[in-house]
């Protein structure tokens, strides 16, 4: 089986398999978004744990939903899994730093990301094939 044909493979069947990892991510982030934004009092605590101040959650919040926007827009959708690998990976190195054991789960989140908008998107596809062996 050519590569070619290995790639259209996987845009055909993993279309839908991209779009539904991507909006269980976009369910938990925009979950995770809501309540900073709210300030409900698990978040203020999660980040005071953290080490940051508490005025710092709401903004949190925001920036989060501005990168889940872009994420969500087809145009955008490759800026956004960007950004939003930034802020995973800003919050794996807080969690790190606490020693806090699941800090292996930003790190799931952020690959979920990009495996779903790898599989919903051809161009992406094409700019990071994948190959069954070495040339």
């Amino acid at each position: 089986m050519a590569d070619s044909t290995l790639n259209a493979q996987v845009s055909k069947s993993g279309v839908w398999a991209g779009r539904i990892i991507s909006v269980l991510v976009v369910l938990f982030l925009l979950f995770d978004s809501g309540i900073k934004i709210l300030k409900l009092p698990a978040a203020v605590e999660g980040t005071l744990q953290a080490g940051y101040p508490a005025n710092t959650v709401r903004p949190i919040g925001v920036l989060l939903l501005a990168c889940i926007l872009l994420y969500v827009i087809p145009r955008t959708a490759i800026l956004g899994a960007v950004l939003l690998t930034g802020y995973l990976g800003g919050a794996t190195a807080t969690m790190v730093r606490l020693s806090n054991p699941w800090f292996i789960f930003p790190v799931a989140v952020g690959a979920l990301v990009w495996l779903g908008i790898f599989l919903r998107d051809p161009q992406l596809r094409e700019l990071l094939p994948l190959r069954r062996s070495a040339p």
